[in-house]
């Protein structure tokens, strides 16, 4: 085999692109610019953005025109992906990519306008809760659509040490089924869950403190999105800690508001972060496409 042939049948993802990253100032967050999700992507990139990941609880990468198809390549790169139980909201032909707009088509709407409607980390409500989500825009208004994010290892790091102890080996309930109730009482697009979407996401119990897999920082995870209530203590107790958790979870010193811009990927880490999103008028037009990894089992 001749040199130059040898140069042609070479893995294309051995070549790494030349990328920087820049932290934002604020609680978390950072900036990629360089890394075309056109190109090949190395698995020492993959590698370096995970960190990245890790470090900062969101990455951006900016101007991505990408496909579908890239979105879910890409994403698979850190891990399996998980499928919305809400399946009328995936993108035809691709199940692993849920569709988050506020755009309704011939009287119906178009994706999960209401995803971001509370505080939460994506997924929490599953007994292996998600790695990080990765969301794509499509289509942006001129105005409002932002989203923002929580560090939840800050939150932690700055909790009183009588709450830590007060909270120290406690578990919660996440459900998805507590959050969609709630919400179906103010969005009036929401049916009933089918007696299988129910099936399929039944309660689980983490821990409030969760060690992260990967830097060994404990952070809170718990949210106003899917968190029930606390295990083992009085219904009354336990949403009165949750409500003080929550409050300080968003203090504005603890968040960063992402202020989209054209073809946006914004990749967070659901394992120490909670995020939100105010609904978008209906005559300002959003659209979003959202993978999800898989993560671990917390503890």
């Amino acid at each position: 085999m001749s040199s130059a042939t040898a140069l042609l049948q070479r893995p294309a993802e051995t070549d790494e692109q030349d990328f920087s990253i820049r932290s934002f100032d604020g609680p978390l967050g950072a900036e990629i610019n360089g890394l075309d999700l056109n190109l090949p992507v190395s698995a020492q990139d993959v590698a370096t953005i995970r960190a990245a990941l890790v470090k900062h609880g969101l990455v951006v990468f900016r101007n991505q025109r990408i496909t579908p198809e890239q979105h879910v390549a890409f994403s698979r790169r850190f891990g399996p992906l998980q499928v919305h139980v809400l399946n009328r909201f995936h993108l035809k032909q691709h199940p692993e990519i849920l569709i988050v707009s506020n755009v309704v088509e011939n009287g119906q709407p178009i994706g999960l306008v209401d995803a971001g409607a509370d505080w939460h980390s994506d997924l929490s409500y599953m007994p292996r809760p998600s790695l990080g989500s990765l969301l794509h825009a499509q289509e942006l208004p001129p105005e409002q659509g932002d989203t923002l994010y929580a560090n939840m290892f800050n939150a932690y790091d700055t909790l009183p040490a009588d709450v830590k102890r007060t909270l120290e080996g406690r578990k919660a309930v996440h459900s998805y089924v507590y959050r969609y109730r709630r919400l179906q009482a103010l969005t009036p697009w929401r049916p009933d869950l089918t007696q299988k979407q129910i099936d399929d996401v039944p309660e689980v119990e983490h821990p409030i403190i969760r060690t992260h897999p990967e830097n060994g920082r404990k952070a809170l995870f718990v949210s106003e999105g899917f968190t029930s209530h606390i295990v083992g203590i009085p219904k009354d107790e336990s949403d009165a800690l949750l409500k003080f958790l929550h409050e300080h979870t968003i203090r504005a010193e603890n968040v960063y508001t992402h202020k989209w811009r054209a073809h946006d990927i914004v990749f967070w880490d659901n394992r120490s972060t909670v995020h939100y999103a105010a609904i978008t008028p209906q005559h300002l037009r959003r659209t979003l496409y959202r993978t999800t990894v898989e993560g671990d089992v917390p503890f």
